[in-house]
């Protein structure tokens, strides 16, 4: 095991002084763009078990050969099963209750969301991951979703849109954890994406916990970490019909 250890970590040296390397997506192509998204939901102090929705929906693109952020996506969403924001959630979020009053709710900010999507899509040549790679065309750059732990993805909108009945898109099946990325390559168990962040030289821009920011500052670290060596891959999917890169 000793040996194995030291190996990888020569490995990660030699790869970390060289070009960045390019995340891996299907069949071994390199993710060419990836699709960073943080959301901010309701929140109470305490916590408690009432069920959280979305009220901030951000998403930024990440060129993942230069680090570019190349387009945006924000919209501000109301909140149906509990409405109101407590004080908590906007000292936290700094989100105002007049914000998601004139936002919009969550079915129309997906189907926003989609149209924005299909947009960069045609614009940049995007295949996703989640698109079979018989279906694909073969001068499609490929592209997945980033997130910081699987809480967006894997509980906070896929439990939202089952409890309101709502289709979300295909898409947004399947995505790269980057806090479980983070700790397996550095080896070391990030202290939150701002602890991530200054652990690699890099302050956080903007306001924590706004969705927006959140996402720009995950972007950054995604490109530090391809930088650095890191060969990203999907790390959680939950559509069955795609066998996760891990697995094989």
């Amino acid at each position: 095991m000793a040996t194995k250890r030291l190996a990888r970590q020569l490995g990660a040296v030699r790869s970390r002084a060289g070009a960045p390397r390019s995340p891996l997506g299907a069949a071994g192509r390199p993710f060419r763009y990836l699709v960073v998204l943080d959301f901010e939901s309701t929140c109470w102090s305490g916590g408690g078990r009432r069920p959280q929705e979305i009220i901030e929906f951000p998403a930024v693109l990440l060129n993942a050969s230069d680090g570019e952020i190349e387009a945006e996506f924000h919209a501000y969403v109301q909140p149906q099963e509990q409405p109101v924001l407590s004080e908590f959630c906007t000292a936290l979020t700094g989100i105002k209750q007049s914000q998601v009053d004139e936002g919009v709710p969550l079915h129309i900010c997906l189907s926003q969301f989609s149209k924005w999507i299909q947009k960069i899509q045609k614009e940049k040549k995007i295949i996703f991951h989640s698109v079979p790679p018989s279906c694909a065309a073969a001068e499609g750059k490929l592209c997945t979703f980033v997130t910081w732990s699987d809480w967006d993805l894997g509980v906070c909108l896929h439990y939202e849109c089952k409890r309101k009945q709502l289709r979300k898109p295909d898409v947004l099946n399947s995505w790269i954890d980057l806090r479980a990325t983070y700790k397996l390559f550095y080896s070391r168990k990030p202290q939150g994406l701002t602890g991530a962040l200054r652990d690699v030289g890099i302050l956080f821009a903007g306001r924590e916990h706004s969705g927006l920011d959140d996402s720009r500052n995950t972007a950054r670290l995604a490109w530090r970490m391809i930088c650095d060596g890191c060969v990203m891959k999907i790390t959680k999917s939950l559509d069955k019909m795609f066998i996760m890169q891990g697995d094989r």
